[in-house]
């Protein structure tokens, strides 16, 4: 199964890395070179795109994506953590009207500077800080800016556990933003349950777990769960390369819009780009008169 290329979208279960489920894929594969596209804790489950053989190439696309998540915020609760796994730092009543508490979610949405969590695969000098936190150690984090595009209150649990569903960029911290919301209504808050329900073009009604993972494997469907590369970039504009100009292209040469079937592109703009056979070779960025590659696919 060496020349696989593509991803697969697979449902991540509580208890499992990212890495472990990096693991048994390539491990199922046959040892083919695999990579995940962001880590979900642990305790978290849902949307897990795995990249397969010079998919891998892509990953920082998918990546790089939007996310959308679905939410358990427990109120009245700080931990260290910021979910509900690590040790309580305070506890306190939760009487705050329900309006107030619509109001102070609702109100996150847009974008904002967040301070990624000590217990977080953030580097600091080449450490990973959760590595920090483990020894007691706090250090300063810079602020990130993040945007949450978009935010929906789903259920009203109870007077304190609220479920939520939140669109957002990369790099946002649910856990976080929970802990935030906690601290805007001053009464502290964590995660209690987390679920990736879409990371790009990836839904969890389309998600597989590991063990159908398997036995469609077994099986030998593989092909009929492996998302093309281009189908994974469809939302990126196509060209096809004259023949003329395969000798520039196969070299990862610039290559100037003369050898080109479209020109009409913005500037600075990604695009997917074709041989004069339909051959997907790399993605490159448009620079008015020529292309440049950013990343190649043969």
């Amino acid at each position: 199964m060496n020349n696989l290329i593509g991803v697969i979208n697979i449902n991540k279960e509580k208890g499992f890395t990212s890495h472990d489920v990096v693991n048994i894929v390539r491990k199922t594969l046959g040892k083919v070179k695999t990579g995940h596209t962001g880590t979900l804790d642990p305790d978290a489950c849902g949307v897990l795109p795995i990249c397969i053989g010079k998919a891998t190439k892509i990953a920082d696309y998918i990546a790089s994506d939007v996310k959308e998540y679905k939410a358990e915020l427990l109120l009245g609760i700080s931990t260290n953590t910021q979910d509900i796994t690590g040790e309580i730092l305070r506890k306190s009543d939760v009487n705050i009207n329900i309006d107030d508490i619509k109001s102070v979610i609702m109100g996150f949405k847009g974008g904002y500077y967040q301070i990624p969590p000590m217990y977080s695969a953030v580097k600091i000098n080449g450490r990973k800080m959760y590595e920090l936190a483990r020894k007691g150690e706090e250090i300063e984090r810079k602020k990130r800016f993040i945007k949450i595009f978009d935010i929906n209150i789903d259920e009203f649990i109870s007077a304190n556990r609220i479920v939520f569903t939140v669109l957002c960029s990369k790099g946002t911290y649910i856990r976080t933003l929970c802990n935030d919301i906690g601290e805007k209504l001053s009464c502290g808050g964590c995660m209690a349950s987390l679920v990736r329900t879409r990371a790009g073009q990836f839904y969890i009604n389309d998600s597989i777990k590991i063990e159908d993972f398997k036995q469609i494997v077994s099986v030998g469907k593989i092909n009929e769960i492996l998302k093309p590369i281009d189908r994974v970039l469809s939302g990126y504009p196509k060209v096809n390369v004259f023949e003329s100009g395969n000798k520039y292209l196969y070299n990862g040469n610039r290559l100037s819009i003369n050898f080109m079937d479209k020109k009409d592109f913005i500037e600075n703009e990604k695009i997917l780009v074709y041989d004069y056979q339909g051959r997907i070779i790399g993605i490159y960025q448009f620079f008015g008169s020529f292309i440049k590659p950013l990343t190649m696919l043969i």
